[in-house]
């Protein structure tokens, strides 16, 4: 059996209000980050199984003769994806050689594709194919690397076994799947970011899947209909955190101060309530300058609230304070404690304030980035369609 090639691509994910409140009932936004995950998956005649990511410097080849002793025995009723597969998971881990103790990211990612391509492959003949993953967003930075590698996955693999239609017509440079399609392949990414996380809250294959913005409310995912496409900053100040300690400890100062903190928390959720509002007048009618003016306040007042939860860095202080010298605001994203932040770009923020921004940034030993908030989510790609860059680095294996 040979797949046809397939070529898709998924966006990265930040938070944009709502970090900590979300865990307390609160609604959180999430949006959609122009730093894309590409796959190209190539189907070959070679009777092996390959996967590239040169993210991570790993390439991996299997015969498929070791592959097929794998394939799950559930497999021919696993269309429909609900739950996931331990067994199957364990036998990878033991196939693998991996123990909990060496379960890096390669083994992570390795597991998770092998789990998909078993389990959409396994109720016929196994294919050869070639995976080739490269990705613009920083692994470990809180921005959805994960998701949107689970979401790729997902979408390449259920397109060349013929799960679901490839969308793209002959004459399209890039198209997108039907409701039911998505909703296909943002449960299966959701499988690959269990195995990846253990136990995700669904947000981040979400905005892989749906791009945009999504509304997350009590463990409800919505995603809003349409958003303005947003200039941003996006700043990774490399300062490591551990998102469950600082889950924590906003824990134990709400149980510490409640009466402090739950009003922190509510008024977070209004900061949330009022740019969904805000956003969506955008959408419907001229965008003007006050628009941006309350955008820049809600960021603003983010910040001091996830300050006073006990989140913010000092990484994230000289972030807020470069930016604001340029007339820039800016928050953190996630979990904070360092990792990421944003900053808003309006439409008339002239491109030498953004390069000398960016050149101040880098200069305090931060990465940062010029792109948008608001991008579509997977995406199947002609090559015409995808940046020289890409294409390029893609090629090379």
């Amino acid at each position: 059996m040979q797949v046809k090639d397939v070529f898709v691509s998924a966006p990265g994910k930040a938070i944009l209000h709502g970090e900590h409140a979300v865990v307390h009932g609160k609604v959180a936004l999430a949006v959609s980050l122009n730093l894309r995950t590409y796959l190209w998956l190539k189907g070959t005649t070679t009777g092996n199984v390959c996967i590239n990511l040169p993210n991570i410097d790993t390439f991996l080849c299997w015969d498929l003769s070791e592959l097929k002793p794998l394939i799950p025995y559930s497999c021919g009723k696993r269309e429909e994806v609900k739950r996931l597969d331990a067994d199957l998971v364990r036998r990878l881990h033991e196939f693998l050689g991996v123990t909990n103790g060496n379960l890096d990211t390669c083994n992570m990612a390795t597991i998770a594709f092998l789990y998909i391509y078993l389990s959409v492959f396994g109720s016929g003949e196994l294919p050869s194919l070639t995976l080739t993953v490269w990705s613009e967003l920083p692994t470990g930075a809180g921005l959805g690397s994960s998701a949107a590698y689970s979401v790729c996955l997902s979408a390449a693999l259920l397109c060349a076994s013929g799960t679901i239609p490839a969308p793209l017509k002959e004459w399209d440079h890039t198209a997108r799947w039907c409701q039911e399609d998505l909703e296909r392949i943002n449960s299966w990414a959701f499988q690959g970011e269990m195995i990846i996380h253990g136990n995700p809250s669904g947000v981040d294959n979400a905005v892989g899947t749906w791009g945009g913005m999504l509304r997350f409310l009590a463990g409800k995912i919505i995603p809003l209909s349409r958003v303005p496409l947003l200039r941003i900053l996006l700043t990774n100040t490399k300062v490591p955190r551990s998102t469950k300690v600082l889950v924590a400890r906003v824990k134990d100062k709400i149980n510490k101060f409640p009466s402090i903190m739950n009003p922190v928390l509510d008024s977070v959720d209004a900061i949330s309530c009022n740019c969904e509002r805000v956003l969506s007048e955008m959408t419907c009618e001229p965008i003007t300058g006050e628009h941006y003016n309350i955008l820049e306040e809600l960021i603003d007042m983010n910040q001091h609230h996830l300050n006073v939860m006990g989140v913010g860095h000092p990484s994230l202080d000289t972030l807020c304070r470069v930016t604001l010298t340029k007339g820039l605001h800016s928050k953190l994203t996630g979990a904070g404690g360092g990792g990421c932040g944003i900053t808003l770009l309006r439409p008339e923020t002239d491109s030498s304030v953004v390069q000398t921004t960016m050149q101040d940034l880098k200069d305090c030993g931060f990465d940062c980035w010029e792109t948008s908030i608001g991008t579509p989510g997977v995406q199947q790609h002609s090559a015409l369609s995808v940046k020289e860059e890409v294409l390029e680095i893609l090629n090379r294996y």
